[in-house]
């Protein structure tokens, strides 16, 4: 209760900053200090481990964020943290929500994550050529990797609920092309993240698509590596496009247990994604007979 209040107190807060008379402040100014508090408000979130409270508290947050936007359309910390928020949100809804309220969700993450990109300086991540949007990647360094990284990732959540569009699908080869971009400027981003895609981006397709299990896992044992145990999603990445594909049970079942073992708050600031990750375990390992007829 006392965090839904903070929620409250924050949104207050920033109407009655908005408030104030122009002579007083700018309005980048009065976004800028509620951007503060929206920033201490993120870290406190994802130290939660009440899934039912982030459900009934984020939506404050998205719309005070959507606000902010408004008030300062190109400030690209701002969208990237959309993006993320969004994103995030559609993640922790799980499958309690129906396709199209995901979809809404992941879409306005991908449209927020893109135009940040715009802002680091990409012509138009969708409509330019391919042979520019390359060029854009490539011009990328290491200060940009958040923006591809998080934009990879939130464009790759979208295309997932479109698989059965031909034009969603076409831009699978710019989700690509960010990611490896951002594991040669800095594997170990977010929990060996850029390996960690891979690992899931090589395992989930076909060989003829380019897919190659084996690779695969190279990706996903260094991601672990690199995670050092802390990012627990992770490892259910690995047992549910790795083991299962590989039809390895036993792998399939530790690695899974490991998850269920391991405390969610073993870093404070993961405690949220480790309790989804938690759940997650538990919800696969329940079916590991269907599985693994």
């Amino acid at each position: 209760m006392g965090s839904f209040r903070c929620w409250i107190g924050i949104s207050l807060l920033f109407l009655l900053i908005s408030s104030q008379p122009a002579c007083l402040y700018s309005k980048k100014a009065r976004v800028g200090t509620a951007a503060l508090l929206v920033e201490d408000v993120a870290k406190a979130a994802y130290k939660q481990s009440d899934l039912r409270l982030i459900r009934e508290g984020m939506p404050a947050y998205l719309m005070l964020l959507d606000g902010m936007i408004e008030a300062w359309p190109d400030n690209e910390r701002l969208l990237i943290a959309a993006a993320q928020a969004y994103s995030s949100f559609a993640s922790v809804l799980g499958r309690d929500q129906d396709k199209e309220y995901t979809l809404l969700l992941t879409g306005k993450a991908r449209a927020y994550a893109l135009r940040s990109l715009v802002q680091r300086g990409f012509k138009d991540p969708i409509k330019s050529s391919f042979d520019d949007f390359k060029k854009d990647v490539q011009a990328t360094g290491k200060k940009d990797v958040p923006y591809i990284f998080w934009a990879a990732g939130c464009w790759a959540s979208w295309i997932i609920l479109n698989l059965d569009s031909v034009e969603a699908m076409a831009e699978l080869p710019r989700v690509e092309l960010m990611i490896r971009r951002a594991q040669e400027l800095d594997e170990g981003f977010y929990y060996g993240g850029p390996d960690l895609f891979m690992g899931i981006w090589l395992a989930s397709r076909p060989a003829i698509a380019g897919g190659d299990l084996q690779k695969a896992r190279q990706y996903f044992l260094r991601a672990l590596d690199l995670g050092k145990g802390k990012f627990l999603m992770a490892y259910v990445y690995y047992a549910d496009n790795y083991a299962r594909r590989a039809l390895d049970k036993d792998l399939f079942v530790s690695t899974l247990n490991k998850v269920l073992e391991t405390p969610a708050d073993i870093s404070p600031e993961l405690t949220l994604v480790n309790t989804i990750a938690k759940n997650k375990a538990k919800e696969l390992l329940s079916r590991v007979d269907e599985y693994f007829e």
